[in-house]
This record gives structure tokens, C-alpha cells and sequence, in this order.
């Protein structure tokens, strides 16, 4: 176990952080889930809908601000105390609901953009569990100052330029890990959890977040996108013509990598399902009144002509992501291949509140289904095709939170026995043993080697695509 003070590692559970989003607290990093910026302003909420009995409340709340504020032993700083009651009013909701400072606001403004300057992490903070307290960082945004310092996912941020991140909210750990760029920021981190901490200096930079990236895989496109930002869906259009150029004929099948992308806009989670389906309905959005509940549908033509697909996901794959391999497996447009993705089946709606001036607030206002009417809340998407993977000296797959992990998170409690008792009946799939490349240090990808042996022998690949759509029919 790590010493004191760099250790007290105590229990936890995750706590992450909408035009709409989809997922999770951030480090000048890629925002995370589906999120819209909306229309709403608090205005909104008229007095009238308040009962006489929440005035009530109000005004107690009054008194105690003045009672702290006339007779606490230091003089309190009052938007300090505001903003700690806006927060804990939030907390009681569920894990995505927060409140966004100006500074935040205009942060994740510039996250959406796909440009910032940072360090190019996305971070976590454990409620509960050996990890309690700490940052630890969801993953590294490839290329960037974390990247290239060999910061990894499930490391642990145990102080920041000497000061022990214990006690520190999560906002309070990112405002200290942002700054201008060309300017360093000396962590120190936890890697193994039996070991002492190590020493890194990080100079931070402008963050340019590219969130497609494609390559040809012999006869077949390879796409991964990292997050849904503003830029995803030119970035997909750019993919396709490539692959029409650099591959003779065309490209005969797709690789879709949506492997630990937190999510993003859903503007863009739609646009990139819309590519691949001939019309029809991608997702549908249900709020608590009617007004709140749509129904996005997509334009006929598929780009990609219905040639074979297979999405890679995992336990990293969350909202946007799930909204695109939601829709194509229930579509039966691609077979989804890895492990369950995330479950974060919430959208968040960004109020400006003042114009921004004073922020804005992020507020879980609907839930999203795929075409089928399946809510992905707390529960995910399962793959067609299981593919958990281990490598040498791996016992066992690590088990990663997910969403219904998560406080307050909507909907465990009432699934929670289903839950259980689907997985207990569910035939257990033996992780697949991979191995390292000859350096000894890189994994090899053995999910996407199968996604493309499958692909290459189109006969196996339609079998399993049928398999997979009768097994859902039943």
C-alpha cells in the first residue's frame, strides 16, 4: 500500500461529469457523454410551479446563509457559500448533474470546439473504494502533453505541485492541473497501488483534439473516433473518400473503433449513425413531460452503401458512443464486437445562466433509447460478439466501474435484480489471451485482429450478423 501522505488510498465510486451531452469530469481534455446547449433559461421554472411548502424551505435556507454568513468563526466568502449550496443541491440528483462555473462554461465551450490549452486527460474522482479522493485519469488523449509523458489509464493524480490532492474536490484538482500554455505543473502519481508514487513534470500545451483518425487495414477502412466533438462528422465524410481513394475498388468493409470514447455531442453521435443507415430512427430522447421526448430520425442513403461494419466497444464507450453502436446494432447495420460498453443512457442540457456570465448548469433532463425502445441507463450495450482480453501476467479482466457504479446514478436500484439475474444465466466468456509486440512494452490489438479476420471472409461475417439479429428478435 502507498505511504502516507501520498497513499490514504480509501474506497470509492466513480463520479464523473448538455446542445446535449453524453459523460465525465475533464482535464483540458475531451468533455465526455451527449450533451446540447439549450434554449432554457431559469426563467423557465416559474414561481407558480413552487408550492408554498418549498418557500418554506427557502426561506430556512435564508436563514441559515445569514447565520453563517453574521456568526461564523471566519469571515465566509459568500459566493463560496453559494456555490457549495448550488453544488450540494446538485449532488442529490444524479453524478452528470453539475453546476459550471464561468471559467468551466466557457471551458467546455472550447472542449466542444475540439481546441484548448491543457493537459489532455480525462480525469475521475472515486466516492468510494481504495481510490478515494484522488484523480484518476479515464485516458489519455493520444498526442498530447499526458500522452507523450506516459501518463496511463487508471493512474492515480496524488498531488499537484507538492500539495496532496486528498480533500481537494474534483474542480478544485482540475483548476489547479489547467493553465496557460508553455507553463509545467510537477505531479505526482500512482501507478501500482503497492508501490511509492512517482515524480512527473508535465508542460502544458494547446490541446487540439483530433477525433477521427483512419488508416486502411489492407482491404478494409479502419476509423477510431476518440470523442464526438464538433469536428467528428466532417471527419468521417474525410475518412470514407480517403478509403475510396487509397484502397483499389473501394474499401470492402469498416472497422468503427468507439473503444474508451467518453462520448460528446449528440448532434454528432446522430450525424455519424446517420452515415452508415438508410433512414429511420437512430435515437429517441424521453424527458419528464411529453414536450421533452424526441424522436431523432435519420436521411435515406447510406454513405457506405451497407457494406459489412463491425464497432468495436468496451467499458470505456459511453453515451454518444453508445447512441452510435445502439442504433446500428439494433438497425443490424454492424456486428458490435468487445465488452459491455459504459451505460451512461442520460442527456444533459447546458442553461447559461445570465447569458453565462455567472456559468451555467448541466442538468440531466432526458433519458435516450435505441431504435428498439431499449434505454441503455445503467445497464450499456452488450456486444454480439464477447471479447474480453488479458494479457501475460493478467490472472483475470480488470473490472472497470461503469455507470450504474456511479452515486445517485439513475435507475440501478429498480434493474438491479434483473441485473443480476441476467448475468448469473449468461454463459461466462473466457477472456482472450493476447500478447505484446516484440518491444515488449506494446499490447497487440487482438479485438480489431478478429474484427478483421471476420470481415475477410464475408461469409462468416454475414452468418454472424444474422445469428446476432435473431438472437435480439428472441
Amino acid at each position: 500500500m502507498v505511504k502516507s501522505p501520498k497513499s490514504a488510498l480509501r474506497s470509492s465510486t466513480t463520479k464523473s461529469g448538455g446542445r446535449r451531452y453524453s459523460g465525465g469530469a475533464l482535464v483540458a481534455a475531451a468533455c465526455g457523454g451527449a450533451l446540447v446547449f439549450g434554449a432554457l433559461s431559469s426563467a423557465v421554472f416559474a414561481r407558480a410551479s413552487i408550492s408554498a411548502d418549498t418557500f418554506r424551505q427557502l426561506d430556512l435556507f435564508g436563514e441559515v446563509f445569514e447565520q453563517v454568513h453574521e456568526n461564523y468563526v471566519a469571515d465566509p466568502d459568500d459566493s463560496d457559500l453559494i456555490k457549495g449550496a448550488i453544488d450540494g443541491m446538485l449532488d442529490t440528483l444524479d453524478p452528470h448533474s453539475s453546476y459550471l462555473t464561468a471559467e468551466d462554461y466557457r471551458t467546455m465551450q472550447e472542449q466542444t470546439r475540439g481546441s484548448f490549452a491543457g493537459l489532455g486527460i480525462q480525469v475521475v474522482m472515486d466516492n468510494e473504494g481504495p481510490d478515494k479522493g484522488y484523480v484518476k485519469v479515464v485516458a489519455p488523449i493520444d498526442d498530447t502533453p499526458a500522452a507523450r509523458a506516459g501518463m496511463q489509464t487508471d493512474d492515480l493524480i496524488v498531488e499537484i505541485n507538492g500539495e496532496d490532492v486528498m480533500g481537494m474536490s474534483i474542480d478544485e484538482a482540475i483548476s489547479k492541473l489547467k493553465g496557460e500554455k508553455g507553463t509545467k505543473v510537477d505531479i505526482a502519481v500512482v501507478r501500482d497501488r503497492n508501490k511509492e508514487p512517482f515524480d512527473l513534470t508535465i508542460v502544458r500545451d494547446i490541446v487540439t483534439v483530433e477525433s477521427v483518425k483512419s488508416r486502411v487495414e489492407g482491404d478494409f477502412g479502419y476509423i477510431r473516433i476518440s470523442t464526438f466533438s464538433e469536428q467528428t462528422d466532417d471527419g468521417i465524410e474525410k475518412a470514407l473518400k480517403s478509403f475510396e481513394e487509397e484502397i483499389p475498388g473501394g474499401p470492402k468493409g469498416l472497422i468503427l473503433d468507439l473503444r474508451w470514447n467518453p462520448g460528446g455531442l449528440l448532434d454528432q453521435a446522430v450525424a455519424v449513425s446517420d452515415t452508415f443507415l438508410d433512414g429511420g430512427e437512430i435515437v429517441s430522447t424521453r424527458g419528464r413531460r411529453p414536450r421533452d421526448s424526441m424522436r431523432e430520425m435519420g436521411t435515406s442513403g447510406d454513405k457506405f452503401h451497407g457494406k459489412p461494419m463491425i464497432v468495436l466497444i468496451n467499458g470505456g464507450s459511453a453515451s454518444a458512443s453508445e447512441i452510435v453502436a445502439g442504433a446500428l446494432q439494433d438497425r443490424n447495420r454492424a456486428l458490435l464486437l468487445g465488452t459491455r460498453s459504459f451505460g451512461k443512457g442520460s442527456v444533459q442540457t447546458v442553461i447559461p445562466l445570465q447569458n453565462g456570465l455567472q456559468g451555467a448548469l448541466r442538468l440531466t433532463t432526458q433519458r435516450y433509447y435505441t431504435p428498439s425502445g431499449r434505454s441503455i441507463q445503467a445497464h450499456g450495450i452488450d456486444p454480439d460478439i464477447a471479447m474480453p482480453v488479458i494479457y501475460p501476467g493478467q490472472d483475470e479482466v480488470a473490472k472497470r466501474p461503469g455507470e450504474k457504479d456511479l452515486p445517485n446514478a439513475l435507475d440501478v436500484a429498480e434493474d438491479e435484480a434483473d441485473e443480476e439475474a441476467v448475468e448469473a444465466e449468461a454463459p461466462k466468456v473466457e477472456p482472450f489471451l493476447c500478447s505484446y509486440k516484440e518491444d515488449g512494452e506494446t499490447p497487440e490489438d487482438c479485438q480489431l485482429d478478429r474484427a478483421l479476420e471476420i470481415l475477410a471472409d464475408a461469409t462468416a461475417y454475414r452468418q454472424a450478423l444474422a445469428d446476432a439479429g435473431a438472437a435480439r428478435a428472441h
